[in-house]
């Protein structure tokens, strides 16, 4: 628990013991689950907990609460890493008032089988206000960010977003620090928990970013990671940035999925030909080139590489007469979060039947304004000097 200021207090528990968020995205450095109290006229409970947290956030809701009784409990997701304590809560008091979407209303009996919430409920629309007292949440909806039941609310008593997972980042705040002050750090994070959370949904980000910006946001309380207080042109820009499908950072990023390391090893070869090329231009700032092994990597990573930077090249195997699976895997998670506006360039490995660049052209083809360039570069097995040309040629029109 954590008194932010004289009537509200986080009361969110961090889980450092989680092995996969989601059950697919490492977190080395666990994830917070983010839960809020305001103590006013009315007292309102914002958002639950995971269950892995239960007892630490009933522990900590009761300290704050120091014998009072909360009036409301406001679920803005409802996703179970934020709501698994909803019906726990309901029941330990008695007089409590669920405040939600519609549409959130409608998926509780999903996750809470004979729940009975008759007179114990209360709607909310985009601009409805909850007034407590001091404080009144004004709701947004904000709709396949990322599930279709999000609202936010906006607090007009102190300046306070409360955001869902918008503005989440991965990291217990006893790792990452309760407040967001390190901007590169959160930047890092925070971008890989946005492409691979929300990253299919720009369009609905952007309009939520319409929204808010005419508020007079003085700090952002998210679900997942450190309360933004200072900075927040940075954080609100990044935002725009990756919603709109903008490059972050000029520079190529080169995915590999070697099978027996020729293709790895061509792949390196075109990074230091772009070095060079790079270097010998003068350019300033220079673009970066960054590679990566999508076979020994976190592929959470590597959608986020992919997006950060407005050029990709994908060197990949062939493998049973289609592409090598770390690579098909990889364009399948970029095709599903969305991939657009970039630029990628390809080369195929294959001994006697060369079938990866075709399934790579198909996959980049399918994704929105992606442009490929040419020449697609074969390798047969090894590398050899007489695949440099094409090579320094795919780099030209890389750096065009």
């Amino acid at each position: 628990m954590k008194h932010l200021n004289n009537s509200v207090y986080y009361i969110g528990a961090d889980d450092l013991d989680i092995d996969l968020f989601e059950s697919q995205y490492v977190v080395p450095e666990g994830v917070s689950y983010n839960s809020y109290l305001i103590l006013d006229e009315k007292i309102a409970i914002l958002d639950t907990c995971d269950a892995r947290r239960g007892e630490e956030w009933l522990a900590n809701i009761e300290e704050a609460l120091g014998g009072r009784t909360p009036d409301y409990l406001v679920v803005h997701h409802m996703e179970p890493d934020h709501s698994s304590l909803a019906a726990k809560a309901m029941e330990l008091y008695p007089s409590l008032t669920l405040v939600a979407s519609t549409q959130a209303l409608r998926m509780l009996p999903q996750f809470f089988e004979g729940i009975c919430l008759d007179g114990r409920t209360m709607v909310v629309k985009e601009g409805d206000v909850l007034n407590l007292g001091v404080h009144s949440l004004r709701f947004i909806a904000a709709p396949m960010v990322h599930w279709p039941e999000v609202m936010v609310s906006f607090d007009e008593a102190d300046g306070v977003l409360y955001s869902a997972d918008g503005f989440g980042k991965f990291g217990a705040l006893s790792k990452c620090g309760f407040y967001g002050r390190d901007d590169d750090d959160w930047a890092c994070e925070a971008r890989r928990y946005y492409f691979n959370i929300a990253g299919k949904y720009g369009a609905q980000v952007q309009a939520l970013l319409a929204k808010a910006s005419s508020l007079p946001i003085k700090a952002i309380r998210p679900l997942h990671g450190p309360i933004l207080e200072d900075n927040l042109g940075y954080y609100l820009g990044l935002y725009d940035t990756w919603s709109a499908y903008r490059p972050e950072t000029d520079g190529i990023f080169i995915a590999v999925a070697s099978i027996h390391g020729g293709t790895l090893a061509a792949a390196r070869r075109l990074e230091e030909i772009l070095k060079e090329k790079i270097a010998a231009a003068g350019l300033n700032p220079a673009p970066k080139v960054v590679l990566s092994d999508l076979c020994r990597s976190d592929f959470a990573e590597n959608v986020e590489d992919a997006f950060r930077y407005p050029r990709l090249v994908v060197a990949a195997s062939s493998y049973d007469a289609g592409l090598f699976t770390p690579m098909y895997e990889f364009l399948h998670r970029l095709q599903i979060k969305g991939y657009c506006k970039r630029t990628a360039g390809i080369i195929e490995n294959g001994s006697w039947a060369p079938s990866a660049g075709r399934v790579m052209k198909e996959m980049l083809g399918a994704m929105k304004e992606v442009e490929i360039v040419e020449p697609a570069v074969t390798i047969r097995s090894r590398m050899k000097e007489a695949d440099v040309p094409a090579l320094e040629a795919l780099a030209d029109a890389l750096l065009k």
